[in-house]
């Protein structure tokens, strides 16, 4: 059982967000990009709603490549990438009606509105299926593409015409440009008829996953045979708005033609979105389509833009959950599948069962401890939770009280299911277990090769992770360097009428010999330097020559540090991850992240598997970090006193938004202080150092100027 979040240490804290990040990130390109789900909603939301609370409790602890942080997946390659314009969002997620007014709570605070002030919200129904951008000029369609991982997703135009509820051309007064979002979906009738249809062949688990798979059809006569539907919900992009407020606007998207919810309705006050939240539950089985929950959104549009956004959601948006669904079944066998990281993760095999119209037949079991809280036992009877379209997840076991051995779990890494035999061991604050084989374990060197050239990472196209696995197998490659080696001779011998596919394949290598600095650092598999955390190194560094020679200062710092009189392991451990942490100097870069990346370089065949990549690629490319130029880009901001037209949270949105890093207190490094009424020692200090200081009316002034 997870331990209770008030009950755990730094330590342990800071263990189980890195856990929770590679768990996430994970089932997140499973849901996103695979439209192969290993996890219920209930339980991806469980790990998400872990996550924030353990972040909530030891705020200096949020890792850069936190969940809260990122949106969606990245693109899959068989269709033409395209950039957003504005960037296609997540949403919080509420789970209870305290919830949904917490939400309602935080957006007073951040407006510092009264709590009598009126504050009106939209709600509708969160439909299942495939978030979709269409973007018309002139009122005509011109592009429409998926959600991606929110900055980038997949050019579906040609399929996307063949819908018929989505117009060439809108009707009306139209804004020259404006991008009109909401979801491609496909009725639960159409789905079974659709089911029935491709008996015998590949069926589709759900309606979602059928509506994601007929969009994303490389023809799109094949997508113009599937009965997919589309509902606006937003819209991105536009030259000008027709409405000031949320209803206003989706009520024009309506007029000029595009579906809308007969369900989105206008709500005086939480208590009445929560309201049509009741009645909307209520009808849900009788709706024609899946839906998971009710989308808030606060009305006014002047106060969404004050509001803003986070990094994977705007703050004036949620959507508030519906409760899981249940269902009982056989726990057939556990296995166990061993990670690039050497992770040992249980995987429940389960008699198939359906579960809210979909059947189901895994469920991963997270660790040694959920085993042991659950019980759980090969050939027990057990309750399996599902919230949404997806794997359920264990909720209890219901034969504990038979006879029958409990589940050992492996002391060895398993080689029935690829590992090596080495022992495993759970470090202190832990709650996985690892194989300590390293590279001599084929599963983990395996798994290091399929995430070196994923998507996420240098995204080798025309390298798969089933070529990889057969390469690795038959001794091709062993390292990364070892795939920049592979000659067409090679290939040929393995498929000798695949000359085009060799080719192909050796220029997809090819394109990615002078990668991107944060692509390759995210590639290399540094544990707890996730997607986010590579580029914020980028940035700060901009070179691989200058990172390294930060990490090779940082290590040779670390060699000097001796424990003080009476100080313990622990805590000389973690005052030299401090000292690390200060000498990588980088924003949301923490003791434990800064460690791992030292530990990586200091690791001697770390350093000749990095040689051997370095010698075979043609260079590493800087990256730039764009920032909106001001008079404040690059500079180091504080916030102190008391702010009486803005919250802390809104001016610490804007300084970031302008380029600018907020921090908490005054030093030699700061470069200009905001003082409100009340300002005390930070503005004396500032003084005291001369600091430049703006008043708040100084402050809103710069940031009118910076347009």
């Amino acid at each position: 059982m997870d331990k209770a979040v008030d009950a755990l240490t730094e330590l342990e804290a800071a263990a189980e967000l890195a856990r929770l990040a590679a768990d996430i990130a994970y089932h997140s390109a499973r849901y996103h990009t695979d439209d192969a789900p290993e996890i219920s909603d209930a339980e991806y939301d469980a790990l998400v709603r872990r996550n924030a609370a353990i972040e909530a409790r030891f705020p200096a602890l949020v890792r850069a490549d936190s969940p809260s942080e990122k949106v969606g997946a990245a693109p899959a390659g068989h269709l033409a990438k395209v950039a957003h314009a504005k960037g296609m969002l997540s949403l919080d997620n509420a789970f209870s009606r305290e919830d949904a007014q917490e939400f309602v709570g935080r957006v007073r605070r951040y407006l510092a509105l009264a709590e009598d002030a009126p504050m009106a919200l939209t709600a509708e129904p969160k439909i299942d299926g495939l978030s979709c951008s269409l973007r018309y000029e002139r009122g005509r369609l011109v592009l429409a593409a998926t959600r991606g991982d929110g900055s980038t997703g997949e050019d579906v135009t040609a399929n996307v015409r063949t819908i018929a509820d989505i117009p060439e051309t809108l009707s009306g007064d139209v804004p020259d440009v404006f991008e009109i979002r909401g979801e491609v979906y496909m009725t639960k009738a159409a789905f079974a008829e659709l089911n029935a249809r491709l008996a015998g062949e590949r069926v589709f688990a759900n309606p979602r996953n059928a509506a994601a798979g007929s969009l994303r059809q490389k023809n799109p006569e094949v997508t113009r045979e599937r009965p997919l539907c589309f509902l606006a919900h937003g819209w991105g992009e536009a030259s000008a708005l027709p409405a000031d407020t949320q209803i206003g606007v989706m009520h024009a998207i309506r007029d000029w033609g595009l579906p809308v919810s007969d369900l989105l309705i206008r709500a005086e006050g939480v208590d009445g979105a929560l309201d049509h939240y009741a009645a909307i539950e209520r009808m849900r089985a009788d709706l024609p389509f899946d839906i998971d929950g009710v989308v808030y959104k606060v009305d006014r549009l002047d106060w969404q833009a004050r509001l803003g956004q986070v990094a994977r959601a705007p703050r004036w948006a949620i959507a508030h959950k519906f409760p899981a669904e249940r269902a009982q079944t056989l726990l057939e066998r556990i296995d166990i599948q061993v990670g690039r990281t050497g992770k040992l993760t249980p995987v429940a095999r389960l008699q198939p069962v359906t579960v809210g119209g979909v059947v189901v037949t895994n469920a991963t079991l997270h660790n040694a401890d959920e085993i042991e809280r659950l019980g759980a036992r090969p050939g027990d009877r057990v309750v399996v939770q599902r919230a949404g379209d997806v794997i359920p997840q264990i909720v209890e076991v219901l034969t504990r009280d038979e006879e029958r051995p409990k589940f050992e779990f492996p002391t060895q890494c398993p080689i029935e299911f690829g590992g090596c035999g080495s022992s495993v061991d759970r470090e202190p604050g832990e709650v996985d277990w690892r194989c300590t084989g390293g590279l001599i374990c084929p599963a983990q060197r395996v798994e290091r090769l399929r995430h070196f050239v994923s998507r996420h990472a240098l995204d080798i196209e025309g390298l798969g992770l089933t070529q990889i696995e057969d390469f690795f197998r038959d001794g091709l490659i062993h390292a990364p360097a070892d795939i920049y080696r592979l000659s067409e001779e090679q290939l040929l011998a393995r498929k000798k009428d695949g000359r085009v596919w060799a080719a192909k394949l050796l220029a997809g290598i090819a394109a990615k010999r002078n990668p991107p600095l944060d692509r390759l650092l995210f590639a290399l598999g540094i544990r707890h330097v996730g997607e986010v955390t590579a580029r914020d190194l980028a940035r700060r560094w901009r070179s691989w020559s200058a990172l390294r020679a930060a990490v090779d200062a940082a290590n040779a710092r670390r060699a000097e540090l001796t424990p003080a009189l009476g100080e313990t392991e622990e805590k000389f451990t973690a005052r030299a991850a401090k000292e690390l942490a200060a000498a990588i100097d980088t924003p949301g870069v923490g003791p434990e992240v800064a460690q791992a990346l030292c530990d990586f370089f200091a690791e001697a065949h770390n350093q000749a598997a990095v040689a051997d990549l370095e010698a075979v690629l043609e260079g590493i490319a800087d990256v730039v970090h764009e920032t909106m130029e001001s008079e404040v880009s690059g500079k180091t901001v504080v916030f102190t006193g008391s702010l009486e037209t803005l919250s802390r949270d809104e001016a610490k949105a804007q300084a970031e938004r302008l380029g600018a890093k907020v921090a908490g207190s005054v030093s030699a490094k700061t470069d200009l202080v905001v003082a409100g009424p009340g300002a005390g020692s930070k503005l004396a200090k500032a003084q005291q150092l001369g600091i430049a200081t703006l008043d708040e009316a100084g402050w809103i002034a710069l940031v009118a100027r910076a347009g």
